[in-house]
């Protein structure tokens, strides 16, 4: 997994009151972080303001556009819905810990290929959502991706692209099985 773009081995701070402070420590990307912040403190702004990965993004606070979804413990969960403090002790993954060895993964590279993207404010939510999906399914249909993404709003594609993006991916992820004789 990709470290975090700006390391955190150090209790960093984020408190906007003087009031309480809880510890959170768990891994992001594959690295472990620590970070005191202030209990009420949601899993998006901990990732975004106090580890500086922004490519989650924060679209609604209300749970309905998906593009804050990050995966914890290798489920993909709207993280403007998640308490920071409630990541304790567990694994943390954002759309920066998809490349691997500084290269793209397959979903990064079929939303590239497939133009499954435009503004790109939705795009990692779908990302991480579509990797998830890949991960339970690696051979979805369409109705199945639909379904999959459906937590997820895109305002401008209408979604055909980010669809032909998922399959491709999927797609790619096979072939790279067969090749080493695993699955996907």
């Amino acid at each position: 997994m990709a470290a975090v773009s700006r390391p955190v081995t150090h209790a960093a701070s984020l408190t906007s009151t003087g009031g309480s402070v809880v510890r959170v420590q768990t891994i992001v990307n594959g690295q472990a972080v620590a970070a005191e912040v202030e209990p009420r403190t949601l899993l998006v702004h901990f990732l975004r303001e106090v580890l500086g990965l922004t490519g989650t993004h924060i679209g609604c606070d209300t749970s309905h556009c998906g593009a804050c979804t990050v995966h914890l413990d290798g489920k993909p969960v709207k993280s403007c819905t998640v308490l920071a403090v409630q990541a304790t002790g567990r694994e943390v993954r954002t759309v920066e810990g998809l490349e691997v060895g500084g290269k793209l993964s397959p979903v990064q590279e079929a939303f590239v290929a497939e133009h499954g993207l435009q503004c790109g404010f939705c795009t990692s939510g779908m990302m991480m959502t579509a990797t998830a999906l890949l991960k339970k399914n690696p051979n979805p249909s369409e109705d199945e991706i639909r379904d999959a993404i459906r937590g997820n709003l895109c305002r401008c594609t209408g979604y055909v692209n980010i669809v032909k993006a998922i399959r491709l991916a999927g797609q790619k992820m096979q072939s790279a099985a067969e090749t080493r004789g695993g699955p996907a």
